[in-house]
Protein backbone atom coordinates (compact mmCIF):
# COMPACT_ATOMS: atom_id res chain seq x y z
CA UNK A 1 0.00 0.00 0.00
CA UNK A 2 1.39 3.66 -0.89
CA UNK A 3 0.21 6.05 1.66
CA UNK A 4 -0.11 9.53 1.98
CA UNK A 5 -0.24 11.87 5.33
CA UNK A 6 -0.92 15.16 4.75
CA UNK A 7 0.18 17.67 7.98
CA UNK A 8 0.44 21.10 8.49
CA UNK A 9 4.27 20.66 8.02
CA UNK A 10 6.69 18.41 8.21
CA UNK A 11 9.18 20.09 10.24
CA UNK A 12 6.63 21.13 12.88
CA UNK A 13 5.55 17.18 13.59
CA UNK A 14 6.45 16.07 16.87
CA UNK A 15 7.26 12.51 17.75
CA UNK A 16 4.04 12.54 20.58
CA UNK A 17 1.80 13.24 17.36
CA UNK A 18 -0.80 10.47 16.52
CA UNK A 19 -0.01 11.16 13.26
CA UNK A 20 3.93 10.24 13.57
CA UNK A 21 2.66 6.62 15.37
CA UNK A 22 0.99 5.83 12.47
CA UNK A 23 3.08 6.52 9.83
CA UNK A 24 5.88 4.80 11.61
CA UNK A 25 3.42 1.74 12.29
CA UNK A 26 2.46 1.64 8.54
CA UNK A 27 6.49 1.74 7.33
CA UNK A 28 6.84 -1.06 9.87
CA UNK A 29 4.42 -3.44 8.33
CA UNK A 30 5.87 -2.99 4.99
CA UNK A 31 3.97 -0.06 3.30
CA UNK A 32 5.67 2.93 1.46
CA UNK A 33 4.60 6.12 3.65
CA UNK A 34 4.79 9.39 2.24
CA UNK A 35 4.48 13.16 4.55
CA UNK A 36 3.23 15.83 2.90
CA UNK A 37 2.52 19.65 4.13
CA UNK A 38 0.24 21.34 3.16
CA UNK A 39 2.34 23.62 1.26
CA UNK A 40 3.48 20.59 -0.50
CA UNK A 41 0.60 20.03 -2.99
CA UNK A 42 1.03 20.57 -6.86
CA UNK A 43 -1.76 20.80 -9.84
CA UNK A 44 0.73 19.56 -12.40
CA UNK A 45 0.08 21.51 -16.03
CA UNK A 46 -1.07 17.66 -17.54
CA UNK A 47 -3.57 17.67 -14.29
CA UNK A 48 -2.19 15.32 -11.96
CA UNK A 49 -1.96 15.68 -8.12
CA UNK A 50 1.48 16.08 -7.14
CA UNK A 51 3.54 16.50 -4.40
CA UNK A 52 6.90 17.42 -2.94
CA UNK A 53 7.14 14.82 -0.32
CA UNK A 54 9.30 12.69 2.32
CA UNK A 55 9.63 9.40 3.44
CA UNK A 56 11.82 7.72 6.16
CA UNK A 57 14.57 5.58 4.82
CA UNK A 58 14.31 2.39 6.68
CA UNK A 59 11.71 -0.03 6.82
CA UNK A 60 11.84 -1.03 10.27
CA UNK A 61 12.18 1.90 13.49
CA UNK A 62 12.05 1.17 17.22
CA UNK A 63 10.91 4.28 18.21
CA UNK A 64 8.76 7.13 17.07
CA UNK A 65 11.54 9.54 17.81
CA UNK A 66 14.11 7.68 15.88
CA UNK A 67 11.45 7.13 13.20
CA UNK A 68 10.73 11.46 13.64
CA UNK A 69 14.34 11.89 13.31
CA UNK A 70 15.32 10.03 10.09
CA UNK A 71 12.04 11.31 8.23
CA UNK A 72 13.11 15.04 9.41
CA UNK A 73 16.83 14.28 8.77
CA UNK A 74 19.19 14.46 5.72
CA UNK A 75 18.70 11.02 4.69
CA UNK A 76 15.19 11.03 4.02
CA UNK A 77 14.20 10.32 0.93
CA UNK A 78 12.64 13.58 -0.93
CA UNK A 79 10.75 13.01 -3.97
CA UNK A 80 8.30 14.64 -5.95
CA UNK A 81 5.64 12.17 -5.96
CA UNK A 82 2.29 11.83 -8.01
CA UNK A 83 -0.78 11.78 -5.07
CA UNK A 84 -2.79 10.66 -7.61
CA UNK A 85 -0.69 6.94 -7.56
CA UNK A 86 -1.43 6.63 -3.75
CA UNK A 87 -3.98 4.10 -2.43
CA UNK A 88 -4.61 6.11 0.54
CA UNK A 89 -4.71 9.68 1.53
CA UNK A 90 -4.37 10.60 5.32
CA UNK A 91 -5.54 14.01 6.02
CA UNK A 92 -4.07 14.62 9.30
CA UNK A 93 -3.60 19.05 9.44
CA UNK A 94 -4.95 21.15 11.68
CA UNK A 95 -6.77 24.40 10.52
CA UNK A 96 -7.40 25.67 13.17
CA UNK A 97 -3.95 26.39 13.69
CA UNK A 98 -3.21 28.38 10.51
CA UNK A 99 -3.82 31.89 11.21
CA UNK A 100 -2.51 34.89 9.93
CA UNK A 101 -0.10 35.00 6.93
CA UNK A 102 -0.54 30.74 6.74
CA UNK A 103 -4.61 31.12 6.49
CA UNK A 104 -4.41 29.45 2.90
CA UNK A 105 -3.08 26.57 4.50
CA UNK A 106 -6.40 25.59 6.36
CA UNK A 107 -8.06 24.37 3.16
CA UNK A 108 -5.02 22.67 1.73
CA UNK A 109 -5.99 19.12 2.09
CA UNK A 110 -9.42 19.74 1.24
CA UNK A 111 -9.22 21.31 -1.97
CA UNK A 112 -6.48 18.73 -2.82
CA UNK A 113 -7.77 15.71 -1.42
CA UNK A 114 -10.81 15.83 -3.02
CA UNK A 115 -9.40 15.87 -6.76
CA UNK A 116 -7.31 13.09 -5.55
CA UNK A 117 -10.54 10.71 -4.45
CA UNK A 118 -11.99 11.74 -7.75
CA UNK A 119 -8.80 9.88 -9.39
CA UNK A 120 -9.19 7.00 -7.02
CA UNK A 121 -7.34 7.36 -4.41
CA UNK A 122 -8.90 6.78 -0.44
CA UNK A 123 -9.43 9.87 1.10
CA UNK A 124 -9.98 9.88 4.42
CA UNK A 125 -11.42 12.08 6.65
CA UNK A 126 -13.33 12.51 3.13
CA UNK A 127 -12.50 16.03 2.78
CA UNK A 128 -16.50 16.95 1.56
CA UNK A 129 -17.30 16.04 4.71
CA UNK A 130 -14.09 17.67 6.60
CA UNK A 131 -15.17 21.00 4.75
CA UNK A 132 -18.64 20.97 7.07
CA UNK A 133 -16.47 20.54 9.68
CA UNK A 134 -14.17 23.70 9.16
CA UNK A 135 -15.50 25.32 12.64
CA UNK A 136 -17.08 24.36 15.89
CA UNK A 137 -20.65 25.07 14.27
CA UNK A 138 -20.62 21.72 12.68
CA UNK A 139 -20.93 20.02 16.20
CA UNK A 140 -24.39 21.66 16.29
CA UNK A 141 -25.72 19.98 13.28
CA UNK A 142 -25.83 17.06 15.61
CA UNK A 143 -28.73 15.86 17.72
CA UNK A 144 -29.85 18.38 20.31
CA UNK A 145 -29.65 14.87 23.23
CA UNK A 146 -25.84 14.91 22.84
CA UNK A 147 -24.86 18.56 23.13
CA UNK A 148 -24.53 21.25 25.79
CA UNK A 149 -27.21 23.96 25.14
CA UNK A 150 -25.05 25.76 23.50
CA UNK A 151 -25.46 29.55 21.77
CA UNK A 152 -22.89 31.04 18.99
CA UNK A 153 -22.67 34.70 18.53
CA UNK A 154 -21.10 37.89 17.32
CA UNK A 155 -23.42 40.55 19.81
CA UNK A 156 -22.10 40.88 23.51
CA UNK A 157 -26.10 41.59 24.96
CA UNK A 158 -26.80 38.09 23.24
CA UNK A 159 -24.20 36.44 24.90
CA UNK A 160 -24.81 38.36 28.08
CA UNK A 161 -28.18 37.29 28.35
CA UNK A 162 -27.78 33.68 27.87
CA UNK A 163 -25.20 33.69 30.77
CA UNK A 164 -27.93 35.36 32.93
CA UNK A 165 -30.29 32.64 32.23
CA UNK A 166 -27.84 29.82 32.84
CA UNK A 167 -27.65 31.52 36.30
CA UNK A 168 -24.43 33.69 35.38
CA UNK A 169 -22.17 30.33 35.00
CA UNK A 170 -21.48 29.04 31.50
CA UNK A 171 -18.28 28.58 29.45
CA UNK A 172 -17.24 30.79 26.57
CA UNK A 173 -14.41 29.99 24.07
CA UNK A 174 -14.43 31.18 20.41
CA UNK A 175 -15.65 29.56 17.49
CA UNK A 176 -12.70 28.55 15.65
CA UNK A 177 -9.51 27.86 17.79
CA UNK A 178 -8.78 24.42 19.24
CA UNK A 179 -6.57 22.95 22.00
CA UNK A 180 -8.58 24.94 25.29
CA UNK A 181 -6.60 28.24 23.70
CA UNK A 182 -9.19 31.15 24.94
CA UNK A 183 -11.28 29.61 27.55
CA UNK A 184 -13.32 30.85 30.36
CA UNK A 185 -15.29 29.71 32.74
CA UNK A 186 -17.91 32.44 33.73
CA UNK A 187 -19.34 32.16 37.12
CA UNK A 188 -21.89 35.03 38.91
CA UNK A 189 -18.88 36.48 40.66
CA UNK A 190 -17.20 37.88 37.45
CA UNK A 191 -20.19 39.32 36.61
CA UNK A 192 -17.99 42.84 36.87
CA UNK A 193 -15.37 41.14 34.31
CA UNK A 194 -17.80 39.79 32.16
CA UNK A 195 -17.41 42.47 29.43
CA UNK A 196 -13.91 42.31 29.18
CA UNK A 197 -13.72 38.23 28.77
CA UNK A 198 -16.54 38.70 25.68
CA UNK A 199 -14.60 41.35 24.22
CA UNK A 200 -11.54 38.60 24.57
CA UNK A 201 -13.08 36.27 22.68
CA UNK A 202 -15.20 37.75 19.61
CA UNK A 203 -12.24 40.40 18.95
CA UNK A 204 -11.15 37.32 16.50
CA UNK A 205 -14.89 36.16 15.22
CA UNK A 206 -18.24 34.66 16.69
CA UNK A 207 -17.82 33.02 20.52
CA UNK A 208 -19.20 29.90 21.76
CA UNK A 209 -21.37 30.48 25.13
CA UNK A 210 -21.93 27.08 26.44
CA UNK A 211 -23.97 25.16 29.56
CA UNK A 212 -21.69 24.21 32.11
CA UNK A 213 -21.48 20.60 32.72
CA UNK A 214 -20.79 20.00 36.76
CA UNK A 215 -19.08 16.56 35.56
CA UNK A 216 -16.59 18.64 34.16
CA UNK A 217 -14.89 18.85 37.28
CA UNK A 218 -13.97 15.49 36.79
CA UNK A 219 -12.18 16.05 33.31
CA UNK A 220 -13.15 14.56 30.33
CA UNK A 221 -12.99 11.16 28.30
CA UNK A 222 -11.25 11.37 24.86
CA UNK A 223 -13.07 7.83 22.98
CA UNK A 224 -11.78 7.19 19.07
CA UNK A 225 -14.23 6.09 16.86
CA UNK A 226 -13.31 4.30 13.94
CA UNK A 227 -15.37 3.55 10.65
CA UNK A 228 -18.14 5.39 12.79
CA UNK A 229 -17.84 2.91 15.79
CA UNK A 230 -16.31 3.38 19.28
CA UNK A 231 -12.97 2.03 18.43
CA UNK A 232 -11.87 -1.56 19.74
CA UNK A 233 -9.08 -3.28 19.46
CA UNK A 234 -7.96 -6.50 21.20
CA UNK A 235 -10.75 -6.13 23.35
CA UNK A 236 -9.69 -2.35 24.52
CA UNK A 237 -11.15 0.69 23.77
CA UNK A 238 -9.05 3.20 22.44
CA UNK A 239 -9.61 5.91 25.34
CA UNK A 240 -8.20 7.84 27.64
CA UNK A 241 -9.52 10.10 30.19
CA UNK A 242 -8.20 14.28 31.11
CA UNK A 243 -7.75 15.65 34.32
CA UNK A 244 -7.54 19.02 34.89
CA UNK A 245 -5.28 20.77 37.72
CA UNK A 246 -5.44 23.26 40.26
CA UNK A 247 -8.52 25.37 39.65
CA UNK A 248 -8.02 25.84 35.93
CA UNK A 249 -11.18 24.71 34.05
CA UNK A 250 -9.22 23.09 30.75
CA UNK A 251 -8.10 19.08 30.80
CA UNK A 252 -6.49 19.68 27.49
CA UNK A 253 -2.94 18.35 28.14
CA UNK A 254 -0.88 20.90 26.88
CA UNK A 255 -2.92 23.13 28.53
CA UNK A 256 -2.01 21.80 31.87
CA UNK A 257 -4.03 18.58 32.18
CA UNK A 258 -3.10 14.94 33.58
CA UNK A 259 -3.48 11.70 31.89
CA UNK A 260 -5.15 8.73 33.65
CA UNK A 261 -7.44 5.37 32.42
CA UNK A 262 -10.51 5.68 30.86
CA UNK A 263 -13.85 3.60 31.56
CA UNK A 264 -16.15 3.45 28.59
CA UNK A 265 -19.47 2.63 29.86
CA UNK A 266 -22.73 2.85 28.43
CA UNK A 267 -23.63 6.40 28.32
CA UNK A 268 -20.37 7.24 26.41
CA UNK A 269 -21.33 4.22 24.10
CA UNK A 270 -24.77 5.21 23.42
CA UNK A 271 -23.40 8.82 22.87
CA UNK A 272 -21.32 7.41 19.98
CA UNK A 273 -24.23 5.01 18.80
CA UNK A 274 -26.42 8.78 18.62
CA UNK A 275 -23.34 10.46 16.23
CA UNK A 276 -22.69 7.99 14.38
CA UNK A 277 -25.21 8.05 11.43
CA UNK A 278 -24.28 11.66 10.58
CA UNK A 279 -20.16 10.98 11.11
CA UNK A 280 -20.52 7.80 8.51
CA UNK A 281 -22.59 10.40 6.26
CA UNK A 282 -19.76 12.84 6.33
CA UNK A 283 -17.10 10.20 5.54
CA UNK A 284 -15.24 10.20 8.97
CA UNK A 285 -13.35 7.31 9.18
CA UNK A 286 -11.10 8.52 12.12
CA UNK A 287 -12.67 10.65 14.80
CA UNK A 288 -12.16 11.97 18.53
CA UNK A 289 -15.13 11.99 20.84
CA UNK A 290 -14.75 14.47 24.18
CA UNK A 291 -17.29 13.55 26.75
CA UNK A 292 -18.34 14.67 29.64
CA UNK A 293 -20.66 12.89 31.62
CA UNK A 294 -23.78 11.83 29.54
CA UNK A 295 -22.63 14.91 26.91
CA UNK A 296 -20.17 15.35 24.23
CA UNK A 297 -18.30 18.42 24.86
CA UNK A 298 -16.28 18.07 21.05
CA UNK A 299 -16.22 16.01 18.03
CA UNK A 300 -12.56 15.85 16.52
CA UNK A 301 -12.44 15.25 13.03
CA UNK A 302 -9.34 17.23 12.02
CA UNK A 303 -5.94 14.81 13.09
CA UNK A 304 -7.65 13.80 16.77
CA UNK A 305 -4.71 13.28 18.63
CA UNK A 306 -3.62 10.91 21.61
CA UNK A 307 -3.90 7.57 20.33
CA UNK A 308 -0.51 6.89 22.38
CA UNK A 309 -2.18 7.83 25.62
CA UNK A 310 -4.54 5.49 24.77
CA UNK A 311 -1.90 2.97 24.36
CA UNK A 312 -0.06 4.13 27.62
CA UNK A 313 -2.92 2.39 29.79
CA UNK A 314 -4.30 0.05 27.73
CA UNK A 315 -1.16 -1.64 26.62
CA UNK A 316 -2.70 -2.04 23.16
CA UNK A 317 -0.64 -0.94 20.13
CA UNK A 318 -4.10 1.14 18.93
CA UNK A 319 -1.68 2.21 15.43
CA UNK A 320 -1.77 -1.16 14.26
CA UNK A 321 -5.86 -1.23 13.98
CA UNK A 322 -5.87 1.78 12.46
CA UNK A 323 -3.40 0.83 9.42
CA UNK A 324 -5.27 -2.25 8.98
CA UNK A 325 -8.66 -0.51 8.59
CA UNK A 326 -6.94 1.15 5.72
CA UNK A 327 -5.57 -1.83 4.19
CA UNK A 328 -8.46 -3.01 4.13
CA UNK A 329 -9.58 0.03 1.92
CA UNK A 330 -7.18 0.08 -0.33
CA UNK A 331 -8.16 -4.03 -1.11
CA UNK A 332 -11.79 -3.09 -1.62
CA UNK A 333 -10.33 -0.49 -4.19
CA UNK A 334 -8.70 -3.24 -6.16
CA UNK A 335 -11.96 -5.07 -6.63
CA UNK A 336 -14.37 -1.84 -6.48
CA UNK A 337 -12.60 0.55 -8.10
CA UNK A 338 -15.07 3.70 -8.28
CA UNK A 339 -17.86 1.76 -7.42
CA UNK A 340 -18.57 4.14 -4.47
CA UNK A 341 -18.12 7.36 -3.48
CA UNK A 342 -14.64 8.66 -1.17
CA UNK A 343 -17.74 9.13 1.42
CA UNK A 344 -18.86 5.64 1.79
CA UNK A 345 -15.49 4.37 0.74
CA UNK A 346 -14.29 6.16 3.72
CA UNK A 347 -16.22 4.51 6.40
CA UNK A 348 -16.17 0.96 5.21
Amino acid sequence: MRIGFMVNDVKTEEAAYTTTRLAMEATNTGHECWHIGAGDFVYDADGNIDAHARSAPQKNYKSVESFLAALQGPKARVEHITVDDLDVLMLRSDPSTETGTRAWAQTAGIDFGRVASRRGVVVVNDPSGLAKAMNKMYFQLFPEEVRPRTLISHNRDEIKRFIKAEGGQAVLKPLQESGGQGVFLVLPEHASNLNQMIDAVIRDGYAIAQEYLPAAAEGDTRLFLLNGRPYRYKGKYAAFRRVRTGDDMRSNIHAGGTKAPAEIGDAALKLAEIVRPKLVQDGMFFVGLDIVGDKLMEINVFSPGGLGSARQFEKVNFARGVITALERKADYMKYYRRSFANDEMATL
